[in-house]
């Protein structure tokens, strides 16, 4: 049986990095893309043959589409895509934030989902695959002045969207949503929250899930 193949945005850490090990333990490839050419090498060294590092930013589209590529070739084909690249604030709010950081942060938590599905489309239409993207407790909920809650509340209603679109020709998409992750998002360390690891196995259950069956938002959050 032919393995499958994964790609994955925000590899290079976390839940990305993580995912991949997790998918490759489940036998499928994995493409890992992120701008971190020493961390995803070094991850790719680790996961052995299934594992390609592609570096590039989620931000620009045409990174985004020549990766896929590569990784098509590499492997034969793309099964399913992972936008899991996305970034926070340093300074919050409406009247103290910087607008400048604001453009940042769509540009990769919005545009960068959305590069992720223009660039996975014609690989996934091809190979009927799936689409997942990481979305937040945060864009689940309404929180005082949260515009990167905002920006999960967009990867929310474009994961809905998509899944009504994929369904037309064979293909699914996930929205996976966890709560607090410990992960280096966070400048202090959350050692009584999520590991990475818990997300993975969410992605891994999404992907795994029986063809007839989409499985559509996985919530998890922190038991305590």
């Amino acid at each position: 049986m032919t393995a499958k193949t994964l790609f994955i945005t925000g590899a290079s850490s976390g839940i990305g990095a993580e995912t991949a090990r997790a998918a490759v333990a489940a036998g499928w490839n994995v493409g890992l893309f992120a701008r971190s050419e020493d961390k995803i090498s070094a991850l790719a060294e680790d996961l052995g043959d299934a594992a390609l590092p592609l570096v590039g930013d989620a931000s620009d589209l045409g990174a985004q589409e020549a990766a896929l590529s590569q990784l098509a070739q590499q492997f034969g084909s793309v099964d399913a895509a992972f936008a899991n690249a996305g970034t926070g604030l340093d300074t919050p709010g409406i009247l103290e934030g910087d607008p400048a950081e604001w453009q940042a942060m769509i540009d990769l938590n919005c545009m960068g989902v959305l590069y992720t599905a223009r660039a996975a489309y014609p690989h996934l239409k091809d190979s009927k695959g799936h689409l997942l993207m990481t979305g937040s407790a945060a864009g689940r909920t309404h929180i005082a002045g949260s515009i990167y809650g905002a920006t999960k509340w967009f990867v929310h209603g474009l994961a809905g969207n998509l899944a009504e679109d994929m369904r037309g020709w064979g293909g699914r998409c996930t929205v996976i949503a966890p709560g607090m992750v410990d992960t280096p998002f966070f400048s202090e360390a959350k050692p009584d929250k999520l590991h990475p690891s818990d997300v993975a196995r969410s992605v891994m259950h999404a992907l795994q899930a029986d063809p007839r069956a989409t499985v559509r938002e996985i919530f998890v959050m922190p038991s305590y």
